[in-house]
């Protein structure tokens, strides 16, 4: 093997078998076996990263602190459905035919969540969740977009643990070493075979995009949700690029990847919403919020420091410029 090609982590790194740890350490049986996956934890780190990466985005463009949690709760689970679904409907063979356990599409744990699909459901509960608290959604998907593709580099080294989603055979020598039992292995080629570290690629992909868009926005202020045109063009035109060279199953149109043509639409979405939003919106969004939806001034709210027996939400009407021994006397 080269000096410099990365090993495949040991299958013992794929999970941790909490039933049995604590079997061992503290004699606690548990009636099902209970596993932590690595792929789980990446995937768990990257929403983790993108929401305080938002939070902190959000904040910065005059959102409340920590807004993004209430919209998260719908965003998040919708995109991880929308990811499973993508996936299978892609690698249907995968999932379905003689043989195959016909509840093995649930196993997420075992790897395959699509990011188009992630992008697609995940949107739609964004919207929901933005219409609940009032924000605007192009304020929440310009936040959110350099966190996405925080998340997506997280995601792939999941992958890496769970030995999946290599590209084509490669003599470089930082070829991914993969053990020839694996059932995405290529036919005819012999054990010792390298191939490419598409996850790596899509990693360092993914983290100089977070740069690039986070330096792009913070010079050109862009808002009215073109940093989101930017993330859908950054990574369209690698992810069309990495997919063209790994070698799993996946389903095809004109012989195609499904993934290849999801990239160009990406990409072509991206360029008609940064064109289309940059002659109708020539200004800066006014508010984080939808008019009439911003939070209550912090004056307009009753505190301890003028808190009687008589207080309560009645007084709001009384002018805050009116003296006290006069709303007083009207009491």
């Amino acid at each position: 093997m080269p000096l410099l090609s990365i090993p495949s982590p040991s299958t013992a790194w794929q999970y941790f078998d909490l039933t049995a740890w604590l079997q061992d350490v503290f004699g606690w049986s548990l009636p099902l076996d209970f596993r932590i996956h690595a792929y789980a934890i990446c995937i768990l780190f990257g929403i983790v990263a993108a929401v305080v990466l938002a939070n902190k985005r959000l904040n910065a463009r005059g959102a409340e602190r920590w807004i993004i949690i209430d919209i998260a709760i719908w965003a998040v689970p919708a995109g991880i459905i929308g990811g499973r679904l993508f996936h299978v409907f892609t690698h249907v063979s995968d999932y379905f035919g003689p043989g195959i356990d016909p509840l093995s599409f649930l196993y997420i744990w075992q790897g395959g969540l699509a990011i188009f699909g992630a992008l697609i459901l995940g949107s739609v509960g964004a919207w929901f969740g933005c219409r609940q608290v009032g924000l605007r959604f192009s304020a929440f998907i310009d936040a959110v977009a350099p966190g996405v593709l925080l998340a997506q580099a997280f995601g792939r080294l999941g992958n890496y643990f769970n030995h999946e989603l290599y590209g084509m055979p490669t003599s470089l020598p930082w070829g991914l070493q993969i053990e020839s039992s694996n059932a995405a292995f290529p036919k005819g080629l012999p054990e010792g075979t390298l191939f490419h570290p598409t996850f790596l690629y899509e990693i360092i992909w993914n983290v100089v995009g977070v740069i690039v868009i986070l330096l792009l926005d913070r010079r050109f202020r862009l808002q009215w949700g073109r940093v989101m045109a930017l993330y859908l063009i950054w990574y369209g035109t690698g992810r069309s690029v990495l997919e063209s060279i790994r070698v799993d199953t996946s389903e095809t149109f004109f012989g195609v990847r499904t993934n290849v043509w999801m990239s160009f639409a990406a990409i072509l979405l991206g360029i008609i919403i940064f064109v289309v939003q940059s002659r109708r919106h020539t200004g800066k969004e006014p508010s984080p919020y939808r008019p009439g939806r911003e939070p209550r001034a912090k004056s307009d709210v009753d505190s301890d420091d003028t808190y009687s027996d008589q207080d309560d939400d009645a007084a709001t009407s009384v002018s805050d410029s009116e003296p006290v021994s006069t709303a007083a006397r009207r009491a």
